[in-house]
């Protein structure tokens, strides 16, 4: 299993929209940067994620999984770019923000601080296990 942070402006897909599309999940559609649509392209089914709050809060609140593979994105008229289907697993006890990431020494070098404007990126599995230790959830 990989593992990977996936961000999410509040305002357009929040984790409670998350929540409400069920097990069926829902398209992880929209992403535009080529090294964030390779890291789509990676996912595998049951790979986990965490649900990134970006803009004001910049805090991890869920965590969801891949129960679709890449796939055409239908938003992006040019055809080059595609998508997966995520679902929501469960929420983040207690939020980790931004702030408490980089606080922590030992995630000196996860992805969202050194590639802070990236919207998909692998996390390494310590960075996982740890990031959930924080939040006071189950690494699922």
């Amino acid at each position: 299993m990989n593992y990977w942070l996936l961000k999410s402006e509040p305002g357009t897909w929040s984790w409670d929209d998350q929540v409400k599309s069920g097990d069926k999940g829902a398209e992880w559609d929209g992403v535009r940067n080529y090294q964030a649509s390779n890291n789509l392209k990676a996912m595998k089914v049951g790979d986990r994620g965490f649900f990134y709050h970006s803009v004001n809060e910049k805090r991890i609140v869920g965590i969801v999984e891949v129960c679709k593979e890449y796939y055409p994105d239908p938003t992006d008229p040019k055809g080059r770019f595609g998508m997966v289907d995520v679902k929501a697993i469960r929420p983040f006890e207690k939020p980790v923000t931004l702030a408490d990431i980089k606080g922590e020494p030992r995630l000196e070098s996860i992805s969202l601080i050194k590639q802070s404007r990236l919207s998909v990126m692998p996390v390494e599995p310590d960075h996982w296990t740890l990031i959930c230790t924080m939040g006071e959830t189950e690494p699922a």
